[in-house]
């Protein structure tokens, strides 16, 4: 694949498949232009990396997130109350080129704080990134995410996410930025932007740690108070990869609007 993410429109023979794809990408980006969000947890903490599985293998990832100690009213009526649940997801996902992986989320559920388990969302998956990204010295890609979720989960029944995704690698060091748009499908004014960052420091081929920030400031056309804004720093600790490895972290709430303490936990292994 060239340097380019994405190649010209035009294109016949060997590139029909790729050119299918960005029709695809065309349509996602559409349809994530009508949005709104109003988010009460989430299922993935987590900075993409560009990484993907190889072409032609599967890959599970099982995302775990628990507040020991978090807001104690739901973010909406009739949602889930942070304090002492347990969010947690299975993230299956396919190697489709060295540029292309489908994935999807099945099932997002919680573990209330009563006791409860309960079944939230199920999500599609399209990551797009420029091939052998740990090689290369700046990298980049795009993910589009699209949820049907249950009442309890999120205010709208359908809802969205674009990941931008660019990072560098410099020496032992990582750099990387997700300026994520979040969307619940009504209205362009009303994007969500929920960025996310990670410095990473390389100690050895298989072992790592970073530190990761979380926040999220609202709609674009107007952003919440500073006191209202979600903002969580992370300690993380990495070993192994993508394709068999975990990921610990603890995390901070920087601001009254955020759990106080969250814990995640990555696992991960191609099948």
């Amino acid at each position: 694949m060239p340097q380019r993410l994405w190649p010209p429109l035009q294109c016949t023979g060997l590139m029909t498949r790729r050119c299918t794809a960005i029709g695809y990408v065309a349509l996602l980006a559409v349809l994530l232009a009508w949005t709104h969000a109003a988010r009460a947890q989430t299922d993935e903490i987590q900075v993409y990396d560009a990484a993907i599985t190889a072409p032609g293998q599967f890959n599970l990832t099982w995302h775990n997130n628990f507040t020991p100690s978090g807001r104690t009213q739901p973010a909406f009526s009739g949602g889930i109350t942070p304090n002492h649940a347990l969010n947690g997801v299975p993230e299956w996902a396919y190697g489709v080129t060295d540029w292309f992986e489908a994935g999807t989320y099945l099932p997002v559920y919680t573990l209330t704080n009563d006791g409860r388990l309960v079944f939230d969302s199920v999500k599609l998956r399209a990551l797009f990134v420029v091939p052998d990204a740990h090689d290369r010295t700046v990298f980049y890609g795009l993910n589009f995410e699209l949820s049907y979720n249950t009442p309890h989960w999120e205010m709208s029944r359908h809802s969205g996410e674009m990941r931008p995704i660019i990072g560098v690698h410099l020496g032992q060091f990582d750099l990387i930025a997700n300026p994520i748009l979040d969307t619940d499908f009504n209205g362009l004014g009303k994007l969500d932007f929920a960025p996310a960052a990670r410095i990473a420091y390389n100690l050895s081929k298989k072992i790592a740690v970073a530190i990761e920030h979380y926040a999220d400031f609202g709609p674009l056309q107007h952003f919440r108070p500073g006191s209202a804004q979600s903002q969580t720093l992370f300690g993380v600790f990495d070993y192994g990869s993508s394709s068999n490895g975990i990921e610990f972290g603890v995390g901070k709430g920087l601001t009254r609007a955020t759990d106080s303490c969250v814990i995640k936990l990555m696992l991960m292994h191609d099948l």
